[in-house]
């Protein structure tokens, strides 16, 4: 009787997953994939531009030192670029498995990313939940009537994103050309975006109003240069993370012209 009680009580009484998140978009997987764990979040998970900051209230936040990693004592710790190499050497040796989040650079990139994850944190169910949210998300992405303008994605401290970024990736899939002329992130003149007026402005992280306040992409004359000529404006809480929310961003995109 005894033996029985014990075998029907045990998976009642196990203690649930430890999960320890070392920056804010860690945070946005672990509170969608595992809201039901025992989650130590990052500073960071209930700032204004981490999407899943209401679902991060009244969670557990720690700062991301070895100290506090190991008062947690996690079993899983996901990261996208928080930790510094001292601090995962360490988590590894102490048997502590570290799921880290790739820089996708498009969408599929992003679909396999969340499914590793999942994966790791043993819930794959709610991986696959997040692409068919991705999905259904894109699938109202019509294909415009007639070509879009070239547009080019701006942020307000300057920088813009070519070909093989997650940004570049979100343009294309909207329809629109990309008006970066170099791959990867860089930055823009005042004097080129004054000479070389673009089509279409995209603005990334402008509603952080404290943020690059004095930024080129602040500038007046880059504001007048983008004065009826904005196609979206897209903010933090889907720019700062490679995740499921790239495909908002897409939808936001496409509904402009």
């Amino acid at each position: 009787m005894t033996a029985l009680a014990l075998l029907v009580a045990g998976p009642a009484t196990a203690a649930p997953l430890r999960v320890l998140s070392l920056d804010q978009c860690a945070d946005q997987y672990v509170l969608a994939l595992a809201p039901g764990a025992e989650l130590a979040l990052s500073p960071r998970a209930d700032d204004p531009d981490s999407l899943m900051r209401v679902a991060a209230q009244g969670r557990r936040q720690v700062r991301p030192t070895l100290e506090a990693a190991i008062a947690f004592r996690p079993d899983i710790v996901v990261r996208y670029w928080g930790g510094e190499p001292r601090l995962l050497a360490a988590l590894e040796l102490r048997g502590v498995q570290v799921l880290s989040i790739d820089d996708a650079t498009d969408l599929a990139g992003i679909q396999t990313t969340i499914r590793s994850v999942a994966a790791g944190l043993d819930r794959p169910e709610r991986g696959e939940a997040l692409i068919r949210h991705m999905e259904a998300r894109l699938a109202t992405v019509a294909p415009p009537k007639e070509p879009r303008p070239g547009a080019l994605y701006l942020t307000a401290g300057g920088f813009t994103a070519g070909r093989e970024t997650l940004i570049g990736a979100i343009l294309r899939t909207a329809g629109f050309a990309n008006l970066a002329g170099s791959p990867g992130f860089a930055p823009v003149s005042v004097e080129r975006i004054a000479l070389h007026r673009p089509a279409r402005f995209v603005l990334g992280f402008f509603d952080q109003i404290r943020a690059d306040w004095r930024g080129p992409g602040r500038h007046p004359v880059v504001r007048r240069a983008a004065a009826g000529r904005v196609a979206a404006r897209l903010p933090a809480t889907i720019l700062s993370c490679p995740a499921w929310f790239a495909a908002d961003a897409v939808a936001m995109l496409a509904r402009t012209r």
